[in-house]
């Protein structure tokens, strides 16, 4: 457990007496509409999983109905009820933001780190079109400390908080630091955090070949290579307090190095974001108005990390270097994206007569980005490939939402928004603009892209009705009804070439395979129904809940053969290998459902205990092929048993996931076996001091990610099918861990 940088862990956060603001001015409260309060993570136990992950997307993992799309070491992709990625519209700080990638390496959640976090909500399936629209799965909502300031009286407070935490297993290590500063009026305050990991062990080799295409470099047959990662997050906000009136301002900064992808063809080799987020709230005669303005300018840059080949041409050997650039000598495959998001939003909340709430509100977006690729040699030579040229993503949102309590025992809750998504996109255009290049088809695809209007305007309109009756001071019911509609996003309509080595680097999937757009792709349609039951003791010291849910997406965006289209891929369709597919409308269903429960076991001489538990099911059907969606995660579930005794607070946590039998043929998914882990948790708590620790995969298991798509985490991948095509991503092996925690 390397004692010494343990021991200096603690010590660096004795001597650094710094804290984050925790405190809510109740004065300021955003309120939210709390149709699915259920589904809030529960904050003290997210405090308890900080030391445990990098990953802010992680800290959902005890949601009823949500799974991970598993996929860099701080940027996993949620999902809800088997619907991931763009499909879930996702707000920090109350800003929409767009992932700038082909392969989606930086999704909203990986723009703050957890001790950075201070709520977390998720709103699924039938969600309010007031927590936003252009989704069709649900919403999660996360947010930084709101600002604290002075009691009347009191000249002024500052807080503050440093952290630190170190896993053996990838040698993660990192820190954390927070502090306030604040007077009756005015609050400033500061976050940051960084990270850095190697790659992971599993619990066993999973793979035949050491080799990763770099002369000297080897992996362990049982190193997860491609999953190293570093990351550093800042924010800095002020904010103004006048009555009833709060004025405040953010501004956000990423740094990250690298981060390496264990299933996908390209690494992150930089990723830098900056954001800037002024918002008013106020509290009025009539009610409460709240408006926002949000930029944010992205520049992500891809090439191959240190455990895939770098140098390809017939003059390189076997990886070897080569020069000169040129035609038979390539170094590398650089490809950039610069993405900037515009957005604005006003949003109000009146009470109408004794019992009602209307909300109402307005939201624009623009989105520009830019996906070009320099040129490196071979044939990635003479020009730049731009993959998307000018690329635009505009939204226009209008929404009016109904909140009633009659009484009691009821409350219903009514809503509609209308979204305008306008896209566009320029002239595409190859490495070498006047010819096919080797059977590459690059100018042909190119002419055919470009002959042809790109322009699309999607009117899109949400509908929700949800309905809440307390039938007993045991018993809860819900029901709900959406329609839910998402348009596609510029990957799926722009990407253009049919070329299987510029494919392969479009993959929104993590399943090895290539992928090109399709202009004419209509949005998504989602209906979907639910019930909710929850049984529970008055006193809540147990509570059983249980959502059987049903969705059928028309026009859900799945993939068929490439050289199907038209026109057709650049290569022929393998059965049993990595193919290139294109992006097509199809229509699908899904349904299942979501248990969760707890209760108090009592008190001992031990201190007292409790069971907690969640079970989720979800089975997804394409309604056209009859294939099974892709990664859609088994029947799973998580139980633990909690003690609390003094300071300490401790927990044996078993993690179980049947076998994945199910799979997407299209996407030739993988199949993977059942498994069940075992974790341990514990800390104790002495006044401003915490310190956590646990074990992770306590049986050291091995087992593969039924959601981690294939592994394409060493060697030649820039070829389509250079590389083993039947290994599945494996989870992290046996890894203890340790954090500690200073406040003030």
């Amino acid at each position: 457990m390397k004692l010494k940088l343990i021991a200096a862990s603690v010590a660096l956060a004795l001597a650094n007496p710094l804290l984050a603001a925790d405190g809510v001015l109740d004065e300021v409260v955003v309120t939210a509409p709390k149709a699915k309060p259920e589904n809030a993570v529960d904050m003290s136990a997210l405090r308890a999983l900080r030391p445990a992950t990098s990953d802010s997307a992680s800290l959902l993992r005890d949601v009823p109905g949500v799974s991970l799309y598993q996929a860099g070491g701080v940027s996993s992709l949620p999902a809800i009820r088997g619907l991931a990625d763009d499909r879930i519209r996702t707000k920090l700080d109350g800003m929409d933001l767009i992932s700038s990638c082909p392969n989606h390496m930086n999704p909203p959640l990986s723009y703050v780190a957890p001790s950075q976090l201070a709520a977390l909500e998720v709103y699924a399936g039938v969600s309010p079109v007031s927590t936003g629209g252009d989704s069709i799965a649900g919403t999660i909502v996360a947010n930084t400390p709101l600002p604290e300031f002075a009691a009347p009286g009191q000249k002024n407070i500052s807080t503050g908080e440093v952290g630190a935490f170190y896993r053996s297993n990838n040698q993660a290590r990192g820190g954390n630091v927070a502090a306030t500063y604040a007077t009756e009026q005015f609050n400033i305050n500061y976050s940051g955090a960084y990270s850095k990991a190697d790659n992971y062990r599993a619990g066993g080799n999973f793979k035949s070949s050491t080799a990763t295409g770099r002369p000297g470099h080897t992996l362990a047959l049982d190193r997860v290579g491609s999953t190293a990662y570093e990351s550093q997050n800042h924010t800095l906000g002020m904010a103004y307090k006048n009555a009833a009136h709060l004025f405040e301002g953010k501004v956000g900064y990423q740094d990250m190095p690298f981060q390496n992808y264990p299933n996908q063809r390209m690494d992150l080799l930089g990723n830098t974001e900056k954001r800037a987020n002024v918002r008013y709230r106020g509290t009025l005669d009539w009610g409460v108005l709240e408006t926002r303005i949000y930029h944010e300018d992205v520049k992500h840059r891809m090439n191959f990390g240190e455990d895939k080949r770098f140098w390809y041409g017939t003059a390189s050997g076997a990886g070897l270097p080569c020069t000169p650039l040129g035609p038979t000598c390539a170094a590398g495959m650089q490809m950039n994206t610069d993405g900037k998001t515009t957005g604005a939003s006003l949003k109000a909340e009146l009470p109408l007569f004794a019992h009602d709430l209307l909300r109402a509100g307005m939201e624009l977006q623009r989105y520009r980005m830019d996906d070009y690729w320099p040129a490196t040699g071979g044939m990635m030579w003479p020009g730049t490939f731009y993959n998307i040229q000018d690329g635009k993503r505009d939204r226009k949102a209008l929404y009016a939402e109904w909140e009633t309590r009659p009484d009691s025992q009821w409350m219903a809750l009514f809503g509609s928004r209308y979204e305008q998504v306008n896209m566009n996109a320029g002239a595409a255009s190859g490495y070498n603009p006047t010819t096919n290049m080797n059977g590459s088809n690059q100018q042909r695809d190119a002419a055919a892209f470009n002959a042809r209007t790109h322009k699309q305007t999607d009117n899109n309109i949400d509908l929700t009705a949800l309905a809440r009756y307390a039938a007993s001071a045991e018993l809860d019911v819900e029901l709900g009804a959406a329609r839910k509609v998402r348009s596609p996003n510029v990957y799926e309509r722009y990407t253009w070439s049919t070329w299987s080595m510029a494919a392969v680097m479009n993959n929104l999937k993590g399943d090895g395979n290539g992928y090109f757009g399709n202009p004419d792709l209509k949005p998504e349609q989602a209906h979907t129904v639910s019930v909710t039951l929850d049984w529970h003791a008055s006193d809540l010291g147990w509570q059983l809940k249980a959502t059987p849910f049903y969705t059928r997406v028309n026009d859900y965006i799945d993939a068929v053969r490439g050289d199907q289209a038209t026109p057709p891929a650049a290569v022929a369709f393998v059965p049993g290998q990595f193919n290139v597919l294109q992006y097509a409308n199809q229509d699908a269903r899904l349904y299942g459902v979501d248990v969760s429960g707890h209760a108090s076991l009592g008190h001992t001489a031990w201190g007292g205990w409790g069971v907690q538990g969640v079970l989720n099911y979800t089975d997804g059907k394409n309604m056209d092929t009859g294939d099974d969606l892709y990664n859609t995660l088994p029947l799973n579930a998580r139980f633990t048993l909690t003690q609390h005794a003094g300071g300490w607070d401790n927990k044996a946590e078993w993690v179980l996931v049947a076998a994945k039998d199910r799979v997407s043929d299209i996407h030739r998914e993988l199949q993977t076996p059942g498994y069940g882990l075992l974790n341990l948790r514990a800390s104790y708590t002495w006044q401003q001091l915490r310190i956590d620790f646990g074990v992770e995969n306590v049986l050291d298991k091995f087992y593969s990610l039924p959601t981690g798509g294939a592994y394409v985490g060493q060697g030649g991948t820039m070829g389509i099918n250079d590389i083993p095509s039947n290994i599945a991503v494996p989870g992290m092996g046996r890894s203890p861990y340790t954090g500690v925690n200073y406040t003030f």
